[in-house]
């Protein structure tokens, strides 16, 4: 995360980089409804991390220390089971699905012929940069090997089953794109180690830009593209970090820092791309400031919590340890988490994704507005 936190132990650092990531979904996936509204798109695809993934990574796959997904009480929020979903209900990418009159998307691996509406290929600790840069440099750990690019295999693999045509899919008219953040875990990954931030935000972005301009090669037509959060206000950074490594919100300064110029960086490449393809229609959804917005007036959406965590150990000062997470035997979770941000400590609840995902689909932050790419996608019909 940064060079204030690097001093922690080699087994803190393992249960820090295996936080930033996410997971799993098992609900019926066309429970959203979809009576009496046109819908703008056919299909939605989907890439990411934790904060997108909707099932491509089950307990026995993914991560250590935030592993215990399946168990109560992820997802009693609105599946009233668990989902293995990393929060107590819906994430930004249902959200959108719901406003586009969409199914919720099944993922990648476990689709079973639910596929019409679109499919989600984000997947939990997922990195920007490819998997070997981790070994080679010794940080592998216990971070699972999936990257953009293994997502970008499992889409080329997806639309050769649907005998997309080789060089153009006629579908991407009505396809909206949706890439939620990535790049969290390779600062993470790397926290403690030699490797310095400059290097990540390099490799980071390069990877993401090559994803998104094989997109744009294919004839993808609409895309949004989330920044990073505010990393440094997630429970886990303020856990870390050393008290006096704080921003004018409270949260951890170097963190946040580091995910505003990564932000920065990514959307001078997307404004390269829109020139690059003016036919296509290119959004930055801006996650840090929408995130910072609830920060700075907390209780004009509803919470009261920002930085103590929903589900967790109960141990002072946030309600959280890294070996005691929720999920496990001695965590116990809130009985009002819409007045919590942070569900678990990495992840947030479904009252946050609900007020950020309102933030991009009804409001100003995302880069043109939503309601722009709806107009121009209406006229292109």
């Amino acid at each position: 995360m940064a060079s204030s936190v690097t001093s922690m132990s080699s087994s803190t650092i393992l249960l820090v980089t295996i936080c930033t990531l996410s997971s799993i979904l098992s609900v019926p996936y066309a429970t959203a409804s979809v009576e009496g509204r046109t819908r703008p798109f056919k299909r939605v695809y989907a890439f990411g991390d934790s904060f997108t993934d909707t099932g491509n990574t089950k307990n026995a796959e993914g991560p250590s220390g935030f592993g215990h997904v399946s168990n109560s009480p992820y997802g009693t929020t609105f599946f009233n089971h668990s989902t293995n979903r990393y929060s107590d209900g819906r994430l930004v990418i249902d959200f959108v699905a719901e406003d586009l009159s969409l199914p919720y998307l099944p993922p990648y691996r476990h689709r079973k012929g639910n596929d019409t509406f679109g499919v989600n290929f984000a997947v939990a600790g997922s990195t920007a940069i490819n998997h070997l840069f981790f070994v080679k440099n010794n940080l592998s750990l216990d971070i699972t090997p999936q990257s953009i690019q293994t997502q970008m295999i499992w889409f080329n693999r997806y639309l050769e089953s649907r005998e997309c045509e080789e060089s153009k899919c006629k579908d991407f008219d009505d396809t909206l794109f949706w890439f939620g953040e990535i790049g969290v875990n390779d600062y993470a990954y790397t926290l403690g180690s030699t490797v310095p931030d400059d290097t990540i935000r390099k490799l980071a972005i390069s990877s993401v830009s090559g994803a998104l301009q094989a997109l744009l090669e294919k004839g993808a037509k609409y895309l949004v593209v989330q920044g990073l959060p505010l990393t440094g206000c997630l429970t886990l950074s303020m856990y870390l970090a050393p008290p006096d490594d704080r921003d004018e919100l409270g949260c951890v300064k170097s963190v946040n820092n580091q995910s505003n110029y990564h932000n920065l960086v990514l959307q001078n490449k997307l404004e390269e791309f829109r020139k690059q393809y003016p036919q296509a229609v290119i959004l930055y959804a801006d996650y840090f400031n929408a995130y910072r917005t609830v920060m700075k007036n907390p209780t004009k959406y509803g919470f009261k919590e920002v930085f103590n965590v929903c589900c967790g150990s109960g141990e002072p000062p946030y309600n959280f340890s890294v070996f005691g997470t929720c999920g496990t035997p001695n965590a116990t979770a809130c009985t009002n988490p819409s007045q919590y941000i942070n569900w678990d400590g990495v992840h947030l609840t479904e009252a946050m994704y609900k007020v950020i995902s309102s933030m991009f689909l009804q409001g100003n932050f995302t880069q043109p507005p939503f309601n722009f790419l709806l107009a121009k996608k209406e006229r292109a019909g």
